[in-house]
């Protein structure tokens, strides 16, 4: 049974209409989920009260921390800066391997919520020197609206925007959505229908449609992100398969990062994914004529490190979120070629490095953003 929507935190939503039979339909993403009132829709945060739907997360996180921008993961936007993160709760996918579940399927949202108007989070980015926030840990698609009132918040005071989400958003709403974005990393879980259907509950093909949208229609930056599962999506036909698609429907120049599986949530029977399956991976894509591919989750200097597609040199090198070697100028040029690496780059002002540290944000409070210790 739907936990009742509460009478305080209710932000009127916007992608719905009522259908023939008095049922509200959502229009934000696929699932076109239909409330009767009082109803929740999938992802457990938009719902209907009385002839509307709202959204119960407007203005309440499940906490902010400063990340380092290679931790979302991207490796071209603006390489070494640091990121304020946050997301709320919820999800509008069901993915039985959620790496996040404790957020993405939390039903306690009303007790655990941290408060921050959109001003509130702007002025902590500023204050913290943070080049970007990103809306992640959660998918910023569910709560849209608020995101995009912190991106115009932030955009007024010069800090750029991120979205790391899946995706999963129909095409009227994806262009309301990415026009307040400057970057995104969109996790492209798989490359079979059947592997969406089984393990997300969710659909291949409107992810893709985002995909090309970004890539032909917008200015955004995206790269992409695929969590190797040992049996389920890790095969080298599908591996080849997907890269070629991303070549030729999205460019060689569009980065792919390849994750390492942790067993989590409800898929604790499958192994950690070996380091040599993303090693052979991020060769079958680069064979496929990919230039720049990367390995997350476990530790492969190679894997982290940006080389010129022109004369091969290491041009950023990293270890984990690290930095340890920066040969580009400001505008993104190989410093030993000259080619232009693709991507969002200014004056190299140094590795934030691998911190990952707490904020908590003074609601209502003229007083300046309490940083924890990192952890």
């Amino acid at each position: 049974m739907d936990e009742p929507i509460s009478a305080t935190g209710q932000f009127p939503a916007k992608y719905w209409h009522i259908l023939d039979d008095g049922r509200i339909q959502c229009d934000l993403c696929p699932r076109d989920c239909r409330l009767h009132d009082g109803q929740r829709g999938a992802c457990f945060v938009r719902g209907r009260v009385g002839d509307e739907m709202v959204l119960t997360t407007y203005g309440r996180s499940s906490g902010f921390c400063v990340d380092p921008i290679e931790k979302k993961p991207l490796n071209h936007f603006y390489p070494g800066s640091s990121i304020l993160s946050f997301g709320t709760a919820g999800c509008n996918l069901a993915c039985k391997f959620c790496q996040n579940w404790d957020i993405s399927k939390s039903r306690s949202f009303d007790k655990l919520a941290a408060q921050a108007s959109p001003e509130e989070i702007a002025n902590t980015a500023v204050s913290l020197g943070c080049k970007s926030i990103a809306f992640t840990y959660n998918d910023p698609v569910i709560f849209a609206e608020y995101a995009m009132d912190v991106a115009d918040a932030c955009h007024a005071k010069n800090i750029k925007t991120v979205a790391v989400t899946a995706g999963y958003i129909h095409a009227e709403p994806r262009r309301e959505f990415f026009a307040k974005m400057d970057a995104a990393n969109v996790d492209l879980k798989a490359f079979t229908e059947a592997f969406y259907v089984k393990q997300t509950g969710s659909h291949l093909q409107p992810v893709l449609d985002t995909l090309k949208y970004l890539k032909h229609e917008t200015s955004v930056w995206f790269e992409l992100t695929t969590l190797l599962i040992p049996g389920l999506n890790d095969s080298v036909n599908e591996i080849e398969a997907m890269s070629t698609w991303i070549v030729n429907e999205l460019g060689v120049d569009v980065p792919l990062h390849f994750s390492a599986f942790h067993p989590d949530y409800k898929m604790n029977d499958i192994p950690a994914t070996p380091k040599e399956t993303l090693i052979n991976a991020r060769k079958a894509a680069i064979d496929a004529g990919l230039k720049y591919v990367y390995t997350g989750n476990v530790h492969n200097v190679t894997g982290d490190t940006t080389y010129c597609p022109s004369c091969e040199h290491a041009v950023i090198v990293r270890d984990w979120y690290e930095i340890e070697s920066y040969q580009l100028s400001d505008d993104g040029r190989c410093a030993h070629c000259g080619a232009q690496i693709a991507g969002c780059f200014d004056k190299f002002a140094g590795s934030f490095g691998r911190h990952h540290i707490p904020v908590v944000i003074q609601h209502r409070s003229q007083s300046a953003p309490h940083v924890s210790a990192d952890t």
